[in-house]
């Protein structure tokens, strides 16, 4: 009996194992980060974000022609390619995924926090919940208010907060680094001063105009 009691311990322990996260696999993010303790407060954006990384965070755009193939990427990934989306920053990826590493360490330590849960909470208050369209009655077009669906909302939150930090370089002695940093966390506690928090008042201030 001892036996066999040893042995069933013994399979627990083994299973235990293989069920914990290998360092950048999975559940943590730059084999730091927790990715299980994240909660999303937004319903409607919460199937859209993904945390899971594995490796390095560039896998080559094998998204790029399935349908919603963006929902199946990590949002850390997706925020390191938007930074690279203009200016003196484009091409730079190793360059980018550092200064998105050292930044989530830097919001670690100022908030004593998940800095995971401060990225998702910055998404979250810095997507736009309407925007406009243009409609066109004959030789006339009009703005009409529209509901923005989730995935563009993720989208165009992701880019305002990296149009945000890359901005905040240009003409200024700071790093990359310290603008993520300070553009997270502002984005994080609906600052209005924050570029994503402003420019998507300045989007659903426009909506409201047009309905």
């Amino acid at each position: 009996m001892v036996d066999e009691t040893t042995d069933e311990n013994n399979q627990e322990v083994e299973e235990v194992k293989n069920e914990s996260p290998i360092a950048g696999l999975g559940t943590l993010v730059f084999g730091k980060w927790d990715t299980t303790e994240i909660t999303c407060a937004d319903p409607g954006l919460s199937k859209y974000i993904n945390l899971k990384q594995v490796g390095t965070p560039h896998t080559g755009g094998k998204h790029a022609n399935t349908w919603f193939g963006k929902s199946k990427l990590s949002l850390s990934e997706r925020y390191i390619n938007n930074l690279m989306r203009t200016g003196k920053y484009t091409g730079k990826k190793q360059s980018a995924a550092k200064a998105f590493m050292a930044a989530l360490d830097d919001i670690n330590k100022k908030t004593k926090m998940n800095p995971l849960q401060i990225f998702v909470d910055a998404i979250i208050n810095s997507a736009q919940r309407e925007e406009i369209t243009r409609i066109r009655f004959g030789a006339v077009s009009q703005p009409k208010a529209v509901d923005s669906s989730p995935s563009r909302r993720l989208d165009t939150a992701i880019r305002n907060l990296a149009k945000g930090a890359t901005q905040g370089t240009s003409k200024s002695k700071r790093s990359l680094k310290d603008c993520i940093v300070n553009e997270l966390i502002k984005a994080s506690n609906g600052d209005s001063t924050s570029f994503a928090i402003s420019k998507k008042e300045e989007i659903e201030r426009i909506a409201a105009s047009a309905r």
